[in-house]
C-alpha cells in the first residue's frame, strides 16, 4: 500500500477534495457542497462504481488552515491530520502537491524532494526561469518529480488520437479555453503537445492581450498552432485538428476521468520507482507556457525557446 500525502489548497482548486476521494473510493457530498463545489460531488457520484486505486491510500493531509484539512479529512476518510507539512516525512510513502499556485511550488516541495519522497506537482509546475531551473536541477540528481495537467489523459484526446491518420498531414491546431493563460493555458498546452507526441516547440508569440489571451505557437517539425484563453467566454475546453483529408473537434468535459488516468499513471510511477512520464515533456510544456508571458511583456515578440 503506498500510503500518499497530500497537500492543498489553493482558492477555487478542489483538487484535495476530489483527488483524495478518487484514491480513497469514498467521499462526503455533503460536506463537498459545504464548502463549495457541488460540480465535484456531481461527478463523484456519477462515477462512485470506479472510485478508489488499488495499492494506494492517502493517509496524511496538511493545509494552511486547520478547518480546511480537517474538512478534508472528514470527506475522504484521511486517517492523520498534520501541523506542518513536513510531519508528513516518514508517514508517507508519496506527496500529491495539489495546489496550483506555482509560487509556491518550490518551497513545498523542497522538504519532500531533499527526503527522497516522490512528489506529484500539480499544474503549472513553474512560471519562473529559475523555479524550472531548480526542479530540472534535482531530476537530474535523480529526484522524483512528476508534474502534468491531467488534460494529458483525457479521453476525448485518446479517441481522435486513435483516427489521426485519417486526417491525412496535419496543417493545423487550434485550442479555445476560458480563463487566464497561467493556470489554464498550460491545460491547452498539455493537451495539445500530448495529442501530437510531444513535438519539440521552437518558437512562441503572444499576440492577444491580458484576459484575451492568443497565442501562436511553431514546433520543430514545421506545425502550427494557435490558443486562445479568454476571460470572459463560456466555459469551455476543446481543440480542433486540421489536417488535409480531413478535420475532427475534441470538447473536453469528463474531468473525472482524466483525473483518475493521470492519479494511476503517478500512482504506477510509485511502484516502477520513476516517473512514467518524461520531464522533458514537461519541461517544454512549462517554458511554451513561460514564453508566452515573455512575448506578452515584450509587446507580441516571437520569443525562441531555444534561447
Amino acid at each position: 500500500m503506498i500510503r500518499t500525502g497530500i497537500i492543498g489548497m489553493s482558492p477555487g482548486n478542489a483538487h484535495p477534495y476530489s483527488w483524495s476521494a478518487i484514491i480513497n473510493g469514498c467521499f462526503n457530498a455533503e460536506e463537498i457542497n459545504r464548502v463549495g463545489y457541488p460540480a465535484v460531488s456531481d461527478y463523484l457520484k456519477a462515477n462512485e462504481d470506479t472510485l478508489g486505486i488499488n495499492g494506494a491510500k492517502v493517509t496524511c493531509v496538511w493545509t494552511q488552515d486547520k478547518e480546511i484539512s480537517e474538512s478534508i479529512a472528514k470527506t475522504t476518510q484521511i486517517e492523520t491530520i498534520v501541523n506542518n507539512m513536513e510531519e508528513m516525512i516518514g508517514l508517507v510513502d508519496a506527496v500529491i502537491l495539489a495546489r496550483d499556485d506555482p509560487k509556491n511550488h518550490v518551497a513545498m516541495a523542497k522538504p519532500f524532494i531533499d527526503a527522497g519522497i516522490p512528489v506529484f506537482i500539480d499544474k503549472p509546475l513553474a512560471v519562473t526561469k529559475e523555479d524550472l531551473h531548480y526542479f530540472s536541477e534535482q531530476v537530474a540528481k535523480g529526484r522524483f518529480i512528476m508534474s502534468c495537467s491531467s488534460m494529458r489523459y483525457a479521453n476525448e484526446g485518446r479517441i481522435v488520437k486513435q483516427e489521426l491518420a485519417s486526417l491525412g498531414k496535419l496543417e493545423l491546431a487550434t485550442a479555445v479555453g476560458k480563463k487566464d493563460w497561467i493556470k489554464y493555458g498550460v491545460h491547452l498546452l498539455e493537451a495539445l503537445f500530448s495529442l501530437l507526441d510531444d513535438p519539440k516547440p521552437v518558437s512562441v508569440k503572444h499576440v492577444g492581450e491580458s484576459g484575451k489571451d492568443i497565442v501562436y505557437v511553431e514546433f520543430e517539425n514545421g506545425f502550427r498552432a494557435t490558443l486562445h484563453l479568454f476571460m470572459e467566454i463560456s466555459p469551455t475546453f476543446q481543440l480542433s485538428l486540421f489536417g488535409q483529408k480531413g478535420w475532427r473537434l475534441i470538447d473536453v468535459k469528463n474531468s473525472y476521468s482524466m483525473f483518475r488516468d493521470n492519479i494511476i499513471e503517478f500512482i504506477r510511477s510509485v511502484e516502477e520507482g520513476e516517473p512514467r512520464l518524461s520531464f522533458e515533456k514537461t519541461r517544454a510544456i512549462i517554458n511554451t507556457l513561460m514564453g508566452a508571458m515573455e512575448s506578452l511583456k515584450k509587446g507580441g515578440e516571437t520569443i525562441h525557446l531555444a534561447e
